[in-house]
C-alpha cells in the first residue's frame, strides 16, 4: 500500500510540477508575444480612429463652407433628400 501512495504522491507531484512549467510557458508567451501584439493593434486602432476623426471634421468644415457659398443650393439638395426619404418611409 505505501508503494501505491507514494507512486500516487509523485504522479501528483509530477502533475504540479507540469502544471507549474506549463503556467510559466503561458506567462512568457503573453510577455513576449501577445503584450506586444495587443499594444500594436491598439496603436494601429488609435492611429486610424484619429484619422477617421480629423477627416470627419475635415468633410464637416468643407460642408459647412458649401452650404454658406451657396445657401440656396444646400437647402434644395435638404429639401430633395427630405422629399425622397418621406417617400421612401411611406412605403
Amino acid at each position: 500500500m505505501s508503494s501505491t501512495r507514494n507512486a500516487a504522491e509523485n504522479l501528483a507531484n509530477d502533475a504540479a510540477d507540469e502544471l507549474t512549467r506549463l503556467r510559466t510557458q503561458v506567462e512568457e508567451l503573453m510577455r513576449d508575444r501577445v503584450s506586444p501584439a495587443l499594444h500594436s493593434v491598439a496603436l494601429q486602432a488609435e492611429k486610424t480612429a484619429k484619422q477617421a476623426s480629423d477627416e470627419v471634421r475635415m468633410q464637416a468644415a468643407r460642408l459647412s463652407e458649401t452650404v454658406q457659398e451657396k445657401p440656396l443650393m444646400a437647402l434644395g439638395v435638404a429639401a430633395a433628400v427630405g422629399f425622397v426619404l418621406a417617400s421612401l418611409m411611406r412605403r
